[in-house]
């Protein structure tokens, strides 16, 4: 995806989602040169953390630009992202040793999602 198509996907999304560019950026606490100077020339040069402030702020996943599902996170997505690239890192050996564990641990109750540790009771 090349800068260009970047900056107008979000150009897109922001006048989706806001009345103009400026009311986003102002919105955001962003100057509204440096928003403009983004669609215009491509947010490859703008700082990480303003870029991931604006996908967040359009649910937009700041790998591709596409669109977040409606409960996806981006936290979650970059943690995703971030463990999907470790996992690349290994041989053969190493990924099956890490889905092993992974397995492994999906068994024992206090590691599921969704659960929480219970508070032992003060006396």
């Amino acid at each position: 995806m090349t800068k260009t198509e970047k900056a107008e996907i979000l150009k897109k999304e922001i006048l989706r989602q806001y009345k103009s560019v400026r009311a986003f950026a102002l919105e955001l606490g962003i100057p509204y040169s440096t928003m403009a100077t983004a669609l215009e020339r491509g947010v490859d040069g703008m700082a990480y953390g303003t870029v991931m402030r604006i996908c967040d702020a359009l649910r937009l996943n700041p790998v591709d630009f596409s669109n977040l599902e409606q409960d996806a996170s981006l936290a979650a997505i970059v943690l995703e992202n971030r463990v999907m690239q470790n996992y690349l890192k290994l041989n053969e050996e190493g990924r099956e040793k890490i889905l092993s564990l992974m397995d492994d641990f999906t068994q024992i109750e206090k590691y599921k999602a969704g659960k929480k540790k219970a508070k032992t009771a003060e006396k």
